[in-house]
């Protein structure tokens, strides 16, 4: 079990009643999050980064069964998962950002950097310190990412690593942006690996959003898009590159 998994089990036993998004009613794997006859579970890939992430996650955001941010934690061993806290603050997130170990860059645009921060547009794995690279993602709607951008001091010390999100989001169809700019957490996720260098691992995570995102739909309804068969990409992917995952 992920960071992610004991993350979402956590928020569900102190829910004082149960959440209903959309889809609530669908009998769905505690794990993939997917409709039991669409879990996608057995065909998770593996793979092997450089790269560390953790996931400052809105409230009900861990709770949510069209979430992205699982998928990161599916692929990447060393990723860590926090609900998101205004004024309470886990120490022990404290203690991980803190970390000698890690140094920390916050993934968000530079436009909304404060003015102490370092604004960076890659962390080449090449030229990378010394220190293990921990990719910070704000995991929620856009506003509410920009609220916990705005309200978590703790986070201006570090860098801003503002990559080019210019591919349009096309992809992903559980929850419509507000703007083609405005792309899943695992696309984001999946553009920090390859502007880190690891082209082979985004690639990876783009085709496992890319079952997660067919699967789900084909789970919550028949008017779900056959134009393409990710799962079957992702299996003829994973057997040609059984050696490197």
């Amino acid at each position: 079990m992920h960071a992610v998994q004991r993350l979402f089990h956590y928020r569900k036993s102190i829910s004082t009643k149960p959440f209903r998004a959309r889809g609530y009613n669908v009998e769905r794997c505690d794990d993939c999050r997917i409709a039991l006859k669409f879990c996608i579970c057995q065909y998770k890939p593996t793979c092997r980064s450089n790269a560390a992430f953790l996931l400052l996650m809105w409230d009900d955001e861990v709770l949510k069964p069209s979430n992205t941010g699982r998928l990161i934690a599916d692929l990447i061993d060393d990723t860590h998962a926090f609900i998101w806290r205004r004024t309470e603050i886990d120490e022990t997130l404290l203690a991980l950002i803190n970390s000698p170990h890690y140094q920390p860059y916050v993934v968000f645009p530079a436009a909304y950097a404060h003015k102490e921060q370092t604004i960076v547009h890659q962390v080449n794995s090449i030229d990378a310190p010394a220190k293990q690279p921990l990719f910070i993602l704000l995991d929620g709607s856009w506003r509410e990412a920009k609220k916990m951008f705005r309200k978590s001091p703790y986070l201006s010390q570090f860098p801003v690593l503002s990559i080019n999100l210019s591919t349009q989001n096309e992809r992903y169809r559980l929850r419509k942006a507000t703007s083609d700019d405005r792309l899943a957490t695992a696309e984001v996720a999946a553009h920090v690996l390859r502007s880190f260098g690891e082209e082979d691992n985004g690639n990876l995570l783009d085709l496992w959003f890319d079952t997660f995102n067919q699967r789900y739909q084909e789970g919550a309804s028949a008017r779900h898009d056959r134009s393409c068969d990710a799962l079957a990409t992702l299996i003829e992917h994973t057997q040609l590159n059984k050696t490197t995952i």
